[in-house]
């Protein structure tokens, strides 16, 4: 769960996520022959996939159904070197911005024996992704694979490079889940990615790039996307240093500035998730929130004052997650 950096990853940028006790299990029995046979407790549907499907498979368009496509990439990744069935199950929400691919790919990897510090595996997700047709970054599954309880990741993607950042022990994580669901090879994620790349074709990377940087920029929508970048590393660096220094407030406030960032400048909210945000940050002891993950709908976070968000008060689901370990300390 990213607590503010988005969309900073594939601009060599800075990030501050953290792991939540939510997550994927898989359960990988061989046999001796046969396909590999995959069933979900998210979807009705079931997969057969060759254990030796092909390595230029490229999209995988072919498999059937189209939520199994990212399975078969990490079988094309991993070869296995046998049937079996995979069974997947997970209290994680699929869709909503907390990672459910990433987490899924980790797992998988796990169960299919690779091995290798977090950035190793997390290279390998991060390729059955595209493989998948998902031009995402690398930082979901580093997070699946690196990330300590109690604290959050200061990751730099120029160098993939990070630290553990302990987060205050008065102060809860909330997060909830606005309903709208998305998928990121689906949504207009990919045209932001073309987006960045061409505004770094004019001042380099936008992670390194610094607001004097956008006057090279003409065209108006491009530097838009591109302010969002650098205003967004700014505001990690200042929430990082507000959590060492438990300046909660001003933690809180450079959340909700990234929130109208994300939804005015990079233009990847939705209504709901805006009126989410709004409905949160007016409620006592709530410091902050913001959409977390990729957009166009998906979950909330909420940095707030220990016991102040009844998750049983909440017309949608929510998770109040003890920060100082990251469990879930009460959902609905």
């Amino acid at each position: 769960m990213n607590l503010i950096g988005d969309h900073t990853d594939y601009n060599q940028g800075v990030a501050l996520p953290m792991a939540i006790d939510l997550g994927v299990s898989v359960r990988w029995t061989p046999s001796v022959d046969g396909p590999i046979v995959v069933s979900s407790t998210g979807f009705d549907d079931a997969a057969d996939l060759p254990f030796d499907l092909a390595p230029d498979a490229g999209r995988l368009v072919d498999v059937e159904p189209e939520w199994a496509r990212l399975v078969g990439a990490m079988v094309v990744l991993c070869r296995p070197g046998s049937g079996g069935t995979l069974e997947i199950d997970g209290d994680l929400p699929i869709g909503a911005g907390l990672s459910s691919s990433a987490a899924l790919t980790v797992a998988l990897a796990e169960a299919f024996g690779v091995d290798g510090p977090p950035e190793v595996i997390a290279r390998l997700c991060q390729q059955a992704e595209h493989l998948a047709g998902a031009p995402v970054g690398i930082m979901d599954p580093l997070v699946c694979a690196g990330a300590r309880g109690g604290h959050a990741m200061m990751i730099d993607f120029a160098t993939v490079t990070w630290r553990q950042v302990p987060v205050p022990e008065d102060v809860e994580v909330v997060v909830v889940d606005s309903g709208r669901r998305r998928s990121v090879g689906s949504s207009p994620y990919r045209l932001r990615v073309a987006e960045c790349e061409a505004a770094t074709a004019l001042i380099g990377p936008l992670g390194l790039a610094g607001a004097p940087d956008l006057a090279g920029i003409r065209d108006p929508l491009l530097r838009r996307r591109a302010r969002h970048v650098v205003a967004e590393c700014a505001r990690v660096r200042s929430f990082s240093e507000a959590l060492a220094t438990d300046d909660l407030a001003t933690a809180g406030t450079a959340m909700i500035e990234s929130h109208r960032s994300l939804a005015d400048d990079f233009e990847v909210s939705t209504t709901e998730v805006d009126d989410l945000v709004d409905h949160l940050c007016s409620l006592p002891g709530v410091l902050g929130a913001r959409m977390t993950g990729a957009g166009f709908g998906g979950c909330v976070v909420t940095l707030a004052r220990p016991g102040t968000v009844d998750p049983e008060s909440m017309p949608w689901p929510t998770w109040r997650v003890r920060a100082v370990d990251g469990t879930v300390a009460a959902r609905r």
